[in-house]
């Protein structure tokens, strides 16, 4: 008996320490969770940044740049009193994780990824400082290091990122050339590095042209000289050469719906108009996109007894109107809606392009108009306009079929709830408009910016309204509708989190930029 005890005395303790030692190990095993990866990989990654950076249509944005616009207040506003911009360091993070993970997996220190890496930098940090100005760049994305980064001029986040485009650019030259082009991911071009380096070509002529009002008062940013090169040079700077190179969202059944589709139409059909600063233009300029863009106005049609398919019976609200007003006048059917079998009768629409191949032909025929490089701005012009009539499937010369929803009808699916009419086409008669047809010198270049703004419609999120902002083409109406003082707001505030997290830095910014007060109202550097 005392021998069996002796043993327990010390066996015990032995024990003890061997279970102890044993759940310190479990415990830490246990803190892992074997269902979620310790490491995403590089691929994985893009996808997300690509999915980040699609501006969806049928957003605020198309509000913004005076398209299609709401005629009743219960489901939104037309007015101009921005809030928060576009917070795009988590996704910049992801950028940085994805470099790292396909270095880890053994990718060289240049590789598809990181040439990739360098354009979404540009695009994304470009994007933020277009909505809000200065913004946290050199000292961003530090973690723990510095949670409290300091802004960077304007002017220096647009410098570098002109300067990313440029290397993004060799890099992909030198890559191709390498035949190191291997990289998964792409939900865009199909991992097709070739088409990667022209929409970075692209994107860069968009963001000569932003600065354009830089290219005279920043005269040491060398804006012509940059964008020059790039036009001049196509071996060494390639670009879109037909709409097969947009970088375009595809919507795709069931994953992905076009966001008006038939489970919301008979919620949403009739919730928004069309826009006079839109529509109008299309039928001053005797467009045929309107047959494929709206419908007409009933009131017109079935008051009226206008044709259906005379310009006179598109008619769109304006975007200035008192929003009571509208919503009475929207009642007696007197605005266009936009074309529901178009736009409502399938689940997946039509592509949603980010940077695409008519935006790149109308800011080349831009830039040579403003004497920055020699070349034709009229063949520039003419391409944009007819690869955007390609884009609706409008013949330069024959006949298309216009589909107008008939009131009433309840299926949007259903063809035989559609009236149809054929519609003639002729290039040669639209193109001899003395409105249309270019003209060279300031009329010209207004030329360009219509024809981009009506090529622009539901894609490339703000970029209409940043046209706008620095050109003020097309005319923006306002009124009791707009909101802040019936003005167009040339600026997004800084998201919230700076104001708390970020206080010094934040009010150091908005003292140096808009005396003060992170005011939507302020003129930003680009702008002056």
């Amino acid at each position: 008996m005392i021998m069996k005890k002796i043993f327990k005395f010390y066996v015990l303790p032995a024990l003890l320490v061997l279970s102890a030692s044993s759940c310190q190990k479990s415990f830490e095993d246990l803190t892992q969770n074997n269902n979620v990866p310790t490491s995403v990989p590089a691929s994985l990654l893009l996808n997300g940044v690509l999915n980040n950076m699609v501006d969806f249509p049928d957003g605020q944005d198309e509000i913004w740049c005076q398209y299609y616009i709401y005629n009743y207040n219960y489901y939104g506003n037309n007015q101009y009193n921005f809030g928060s911009g576009d917070n795009y360091y988590s996704t910049l993070k992801n950028v940085l994780a994805m470099e790292q993970q396909a270095q880890a997996a053994g990718a060289p220190a240049v590789n598809p990824y990181s040439a990739l890496g360098k354009f979404f930098r540009a695009y994304f940090f470009s994007k933020m400082s277009l909505e809000e100005g200065d913004i946290p760049m050199t000292q961003a994305l530090q973690g723990l290091k510095d949670l409290t980064p300091k802004y960077d001029t304007q002017k220096a986040v647009m410098t570098q990122c002109l300067a990313w485009l440029e290397s993004a650019n060799s890099d992909m030259a030198s890559l191709i050339s390498s035949g190191n082009t291997s990289f998964s991911g792409d939900i865009f071009l199909n991992n097709n590095l070739v088409a990667w380096q022209k929409v970075v070509n692209a994107f860069h002529i968009r963001l000569l042209l932003e600065l354009s009002k830089k290219a005279v008062t920043d005269p040491d940013m060398n804006i012509p000289s940059q964008f020059a090169a790039i036009i001049g040079d196509p071996a060494k700077y390639p670009l879109m050469t037909s709409s097969a190179d947009n970088l375009q969202y595809n919507f795709v059944v069931p994953s992905n719906f076009y966001p008006m589709n038939p489970n919301n139409f008979g919620q949403n059909g009739s919730r928004q108009n069309s826009s006079q600063t839109y529509i109008k233009l299309l039928t001053t300029f005797q467009d045929p996109r309107v047959y494929v863009v709206a419908e007409p106005a009933r009131h017109y049609v079935d008051d009226l007894h206008q044709s259906p398919t005379a310009f006179s019976s598109f008619v769109g609200a304006d975007p200035g109107e008192d929003l009571g007003l509208m919503y009475a006048d929207a009642g007696l059917q007197f605005f266009s809606f936009i074309n529901r079998h178009h736009y409502y009768s399938t689940y997946t629409g039509e592509p949603s392009i980010q940077i695409g191949y008519p935006e790149q032909e109308f800011e080349i025929a831009e830039g040579i108009n403003r004497g920055w490089a020699t070349g034709n701005a009229e063949t520039h012009y003419v391409n944009g306009i007819q690869a955007s009539w390609a884009y609706y499937s409008i013949p330069a010369t024959g006949s298309f079929t216009a589909f107008f929803y008939r009131p009433g009808s309840t299926d949007v699916t259903n063809l035989g709830n559609y009236d149809t009419y054929p519609i003639n086409t002729d290039w040669a008669t639209y193109y001899a408009q003395p409105a249309i047809k270019y003209a060279g010198g300031a009329t010209g270049l207004t030329q360009i910016l219509q024809q981009k703004y009506l090529a622009l419609f539901r894609h490339s999120g703000l970029e209409s309204y940043f046209t706008y902002r620095r050109t003020g083409v097309p005319n923006f109406t306002t009124g009791p509708g707009t909101g802040n003082g019936q003005r167009i707001a040339m600026r997004f505030q800084y998201p919230a989190s700076e104001r708390t997290a970020n206080t010094a830095n934040y009010n150091a910014a908005l003292q140096s930029q808009y005396s003060g007060n992170d005011d939507i109202n302020g003129i930003m550097w680009i702008l002056k």
